[in-house]
């Protein structure tokens, strides 16, 4: 490999591992608030906080990545730009067509990965986060009940105590609760007890008990009765995807299903890797400015462009779904234009144009 190229490959590689740091960290904040809201209000159980943050980062690299990879050549190709090293090597006889070498050697493993993450992981990610909360919201075990334990309820619902449990987490004996709303308490107990879920809706089922409600703050306004069946709700469970939605399906699957919603998530997953080339070669000729030019202009162009670019496809993935868009056209009206233009603009950058002949 000559040195001019190990050279290039090496700035390129590092500001763009450097822009992909910065927008993993912020990414993983926005997922990591949305995963713990949930957690709040009893939607996910707390033992699958990693579980889930990892999952649902994995999940949104398809988008992460193409912005990270452009704002790393912007800003490597930038810098060449201030230091009046393109200047340099374009004096030489080194054009922005001589840099497509080093440059394909950064972009197309990380269009590979893009594809990757968007064919396959992503969809598997999504798939199992799914059966994940299913299964977490069928288990009080993994909701984060212990039998011998005093453990706040899911969502801050109240307190409950259980001697025993089920290997599955599904049945409870001799079960204890504590509850305060309102400035009235209700303290319930019961021999046995199991989970219900309805829907979205879940709720602790006990069986042969006492239940007591009165004031918190004192007073003699109490009462109390005894029951062989009642229903204690719980905060309402996450709704899951249907096992047959697009988004949980394999990429393959979705190339028999004759749903339009298929169709779309289909073309969604093929979208992202070609758009991160489209956006790789647009950042060579972005970058190009003056030495005394603050380059953080180009950047933020760069930006503009990405976010034109991704909700076009966010947007056209909905219309493709809604049948405004034909399913055989899908996403290319997007992709291969903005592909063209980002070649045209690549190949067509630094050309010297011919003088004009003297009349």
């Amino acid at each position: 490999m000559p040195k001019l190229d190990t050279y290039l490959f090496r700035e390129f590689a590092q500001a763009t591992f450097a822009a992909l740091v910065v927008l993993m960290v912020v990414s993983l904040g926005g997922v990591f608030a949305d995963v713990l809201r949930d957690i709040v209000s009893g939607k996910v159980p707390a033992g699958m906080m990693l579980a889930q943050l990892g999952l649902q980062l994995l999940n949104y690299l398809p988008l992460i990545l193409p912005l990270g990879l452009m704002l790393g050549l912007l800003l490597a190709v930038g810098r060449l730009y201030r230091d009046s090293e393109m200047p340099v090597l374009t004096s030489v006889g080194i054009g922005p067509r001589r840099l497509l070498r080093p440059l394909l050697m950064l972009v197309v493993p990380v269009v590979g990965f893009i594809a990757a993450c968007s064919l396959w992981l992503g969809p598997w990610a999504q798939n199992y986060s799914q059966q994940l909360i299913a299964e977490g919201q069928r288990s009080l075990l993994v909701a984060g009940l212990e039998a011998g334990r005093f453990v706040e309820l899911p969502g801050g619902g109240g307190v409950v105590y259980a001697n025993a449990m089920s290997n599955d987490g599904t049945r409870i004996g001799r079960i204890f609760i504590y509850r305060a709303q309102e400035g009235r308490l209700d303290i319930t107990t019961a021999l046995s007890g199991s989970l219900a879920i309805d829907g979205t809706e879940r709720y602790l089922t006990l069986d042969d008990g006492f239940r007591v409600e009165g004031p918190v703050d004192g007073g003699r306004d109490f009462r109390l009765m005894r029951y062989a069946s009642n229903e204690v709700r719980l905060p309402d469970a996450q709704q899951v995807a249907d096992e047959d939605d697009p988004a949980r399906l394999p990429t393959l699957a979705l190339f028999g299903d004759p749903r339009p919603e298929a169709k779309a998530q289909l073309h969604a997953r093929f979208a992202p890797p070609l758009l991160a080339l489209a956006f790789a070669l647009l950042a060579v000729p972005l970058a190009r400015s003056p030495p005394r030019q603050a380059r953080y202009g180009r950047i933020t162009l760069g930006f503009l462009a990405y976010v034109f670019g991704m909700n076009l496809m966010l947007l056209g993935t909905d219309w493709v779904a809604d049948g405004k868009i034909p399913a055989a056209l899908g996403l290319w009206w997007l992709v291969l234009p903005l592909l063209g233009f980002a070649a045209w603009m690549y190949f067509g950058d630094g050309r010297v144009k011919r003088p004009a002949k003297a009349r």
